[in-house]
């Protein structure tokens, strides 16, 4: 048997490759790949597809789309104290989450089993002993990796969005303490050096997100990438995360700072749920940093894109890396003060929201 692990990153399209494994667990299922369920909640729903009570899976469920980042957020939760986050509701311990995952793979005798988290980057912040206790689920197994890693300036920009949209009370990309350099989320050595150490000598695909995208995806990426015969004619289309356009993120900045969770909850829903001609500015022209800011982190991220490139032999992991020392065309003041200009405070939800967005546009 094989096991095959996604291990990040986040941002990368994750959510894709989940909605798809998912959606055709069963199709995979009868080919002898096993997408497994990690608790009672996703068995539930995968066994009501199998009897026709379902059309099809239901992916707004956390437990049934992302089954392992719910058990990786377990296997944090056990060592850091934290809890589990609400949305994959209460789940069962450890333990009674390992079982139910090998119990399928007993029962089911699949040649294939894939694991796919990106939550299971995070264990590359000191915690190379989860990754030792996955490795040691099946003992008798070959093992595979996957990894999908962005240009760093491109990835803390859309994290930074992310950590925005649940509410997260951050420094702007451009302050000097807000690109935690010494994370996963900027020191991709430091995410992937562990999984490396603990599978060594097995397969590696260490894949640049330009090249996904390339490919068509994540979807087709890892399937054509792992080692493993996946079907043919398996519907692809996946969910992606839905982002905050980067004009607006100093407006939801102060929001998550000044007002109250349910108010800069609701800003938040309206800049989801608003259509994409609501921002002036492509994403990709709004520069974050600032060119000093830039500069450093160009400077600080030379000795890990070394390792990359070391690890995957390529001369250069990513191609045109200088490209992240160059500021993007829009400074985010002034893309800023163009989506403040085209917003219309009496068109926001609540009056708490009309007076944010009318002081702003005073003030910015």
């Amino acid at each position: 048997m094989k096991v095959i692990i996604y291990f990040g990153h986040h941002k990368v399209g994750s959510t894709a490759l989940q909605a798809y494994l998912a959606r055709n667990a069963l199709a995979l299922l009868e080919h002898g790949i096993l997408y497994p369920a990690a608790e009672s909640e996703g068995l539930s729903h995968l066994l009501a597809q199998a009897l026709g009570r379902q059309d099809r899976p239901t992916l707004g469920c956390m437990n049934v789309r992302e089954p392992h980042n719910a058990l990786a957020f377990r296997m944090l939760a056990g060592k850091t104290g934290r809890k589990t986050p609400p949305w994959h509701g209460p789940l069962p311990g450890l333990a009674a989450m390992l079982n139910t995952l090998t119990h399928q793979v007993e029962v089911l005798q699949p040649h294939t089993v894939i694991l796919c988290s990106e939550v299971f980057a995070n264990f590359g912040a000191g915690h190379e002993d989860l990754i030792a206790k996955l490795h040691g689920l099946f003992p008798a197994a070959e093992w595979e990796l996957y990894c999908a890693l962005r240009r760093p300036d491109e990835y803390m920009a859309s994290w930074f969005g992310q950590r925005l949209r649940f509410g997260h009370q951050l420094e702007p990309l451009s302050s000097p303490g807000s690109g935690q350099t010494g994370s996963i989320h900027f020191n991709y050595r430091r995410m992937v050096e562990p999984w490396v150490r603990e599978f060594e000598g097995c397969p590696l695909h260490l894949r640049n997100y330009s090249d996904i995208l390339a490919a068509g995806g994540s979807v087709q990426d890892f399937t054509a990438q792992a080692g493993c015969a996946f079907p043919d004619g398996l519907p692809a289309g996946g969910r992606s995360n839905e982002g905050l356009p980067r004009a607006a993120y100093e407006i939801i900045r102060r929001a998550n700072r000044d007002l109250l969770p349910e108010q800069a909850q609701a800003l938040r829903d309206f800049f989801l749920a608003a259509p994409g001609g609501l921002s002036p500015v492509r994403n990709s022209d709004v520069e974050l940093f600032g060119a000093e800011r830039r500069q450093q982190l160009a400077d600080a991220f030379a000795p890990i894109h070394e390792y990359l490139s070391q690890l995957t032999g390529r001369p250069a992991f990513f191609p045109g890396l200088d490209e992240m020392r160059s500021p993007r065309p829009v400074p985010e003041a002034e893309a800023t003060a163009q989506i403040l200009a085209k917003l219309d405070p009496a068109a926001l939800p609540a009056p708490e929201l009309s007076r944010f967005i009318s002081s702003l546009q005073r003030d910015l």
